[in-house]
């Protein structure tokens, strides 16, 4: 019998729960000023945020 599959929305929400002060960081940073949300405002933390998720959804 083969093991169960992981569902892709199982796998991100189990990277999204690893990723919360990132997330927290990346969400500060957007609230800070929302009236002038811009392209590339808050890349930085955007990377980071990406970055976590990408190496949370591989284990």
């Amino acid at each position: 019998m083969a093991p169960a599959k992981t569902r892709p929305i199982q796998k991100f929400s189990e990277a999204t729960a690893k990723c919360s002060a990132q997330a927290a960081a990346y969400g500060k940073c957007i609230v800070a000023d929302y009236n002038s949300v811009h392209k590339d405002k808050c890349v930085n933390e955007f990377i980071k945020l990406k970055d976590c998720y990408l190496r949370a959804s591989k284990k």
